[in-house]
């Protein structure tokens, strides 16, 4: 039986120059990388190898696909659909949805950039790290949100400042 691979890729382009020797020959190896298309990340390897580097790029890139194709099609529905619409409530309830989409939109919009950030974390080295701390983000939280900046600990510090420091009371 022939194990499915996948193959992962990297433009030479978004590498820094400033980029040290052995972080360049990281990335030609994670530009080659190719993966068993069920493997998952484990705690029982280096963490952030090229095999796990490889995998998280290849689920943003995903996902980034995905959010994309939705939006094209949110895109789609909002200049096909019918504005001619005599009936009032049939209208006001179409406006609705309109808005509700484009809210949608743009939540996309805001997690396409947190996506394009954590590919250039890959690229430069620095993803699965804490931004905060430079600690271990961990394979689990990385694998609920991929485009996670802050160990749990970090990101419980800040929601609590944060909360400290709301204008609303």
């Amino acid at each position: 039986m022939t194990s499915k691979k996948k193959k992962i890729t990297k433009k030479r382009s978004s590498v820094n120059k400033n980029t040290s020797k052995s972080k360049l020959n990281s990335l030609t190896k994670l530009e080659n990388a190719s993966l068993d298309v069920n493997y998952k990340p484990s705690d029982n390897e280096e963490y952030m190898n090229e095999k796990q580097l490889a995998y998280f790029k290849g689920k943003l890139i995903d996902w980034k696909d995905e959010l994309i194709s939705q939006s094209q099609e949110t895109l789609y529905n909002l200049k096909t659909e019918s504005r001619d619409v005599s009936d009032e409530a049939e209208r006001a309830s179409r406006e609705s949805d309109n808005i509700l989409e484009l809210r949608t939109r743009d939540r996309y919009r805001k997690l396409l950039s947190k996506i394009d950030s954590a590919l250039r974390r890959i690229g430069d080295g620095t993803y699965g790290y804490c931004e905060e701390t430079g600690e271990e983000i961990g394979l689990r939280r990385l694998e609920a949100r991929p485009t996670a900046t802050l160990t749990v600990d970090a990101q419980e510090r800040r929601e609590m400042l944060q909360k400290q420091f709301r204008d609303d009371r």
